[in-house]
């Protein structure tokens, strides 16, 4: 199978989408570094596990960054619960500089860096390598799922990949194909965190007939000539 097939399309104008900031959900996980002229004040705002770990990529920060609770808090050293649900990672950082400013002489001189602790996404079906996946990026393609998740399997429909969504307006399915050059432009070709990417498999799987045309058409001769030898069996009795 061909992936991409089909020319490009001139875009002038890029997806809305692709452009719009990701709003946090529930159980993201945030990395946030302080910054400022008084390491004293700004390593009480840390928590113990440092936040600055040799490890931010994954499974480190899921102890040393800040995970988002089911009320949308994150809970920070002094300054409480800070609820951060359906804001983006601009407007979190904006937030915590306000409020950290409380404790400064000079709150222009904080500087906060906020970014999401990786994406990560469940990619199963017909992979190779099914399972969850973390990529520390600002932006996961759907290509870049799969590849991560060992390809697309010889029984997998690569005319149907769906990846599935939960929003605060409930779970939502979008259809991909993967053989066309369309899917670049596509508004769901980057993924957001907690995605499921799941690819079905073909027909021939569930039938048994084989992975490719070629495969099919041996099974169906074989088939056939069994049947053949059969009846002139039957014939010569």
């Amino acid at each position: 199978m061909t992936y991409f097939q089909g020319e490009p399309i001139s875009e002038t104008e890029i997806q809305k989408l692709n452009n719009e900031p990701y709003r946090l959900q529930i159980n993201d996980i945030l990395y946030i570094d302080i910054k400022a002229n008084n390491p004293e004040i700004v390593s009480m705002f840390k928590t113990s596990g440092g936040n600055e770990s040799s490890s931010n990529k994954g499974e480190g920060l899921y102890f040393s960054g800040y995970s988002i609770d089911r009320h949308g808090n994150i809970r920070m050293p002094y300054l409480g619960d800070v609820n951060v649900l359906g804001y983006s990672e601009k407007e979190v950082r904006e937030k915590i500089e306000v409020e950290l400013g409380k404790f400064f002489k000079n709150p222009e001189l904080i500087f906060v860096t906020v970014k999401l602790a990786g994406i990560k996404l469940i990619v199963t079906g017909e992979v190779g390598s099914p399972g969850t996946i973390n990529l520390a990026q600002n932006q996961v393609s759907i290509i870049d799922a799969i590849s991560n998740a060992g390809e697309i399997t010889p029984f997998g429909n690569r005319e149907e990949v769906t990846v599935i969504r939960k929003s605060i307006d409930g779970v939502k399915k979008y259809n991909l194909d993967y053989t066309k050059i369309s899917i670049f432009t596509s508004e769901n070709f980057y993924l957001q965190p907690n995605d499921i990417v799941y690819v079905s498999p073909l027909k021939q799987k569930s039938w048994g007939t084989g992975a490719t045309g070629f495969q099919s058409f041996t099974t169906v001769v074989t088939i056939l000539s069994f049947l053949v030898s059969s009846v002139l069996l039957v014939k010569n009795l």
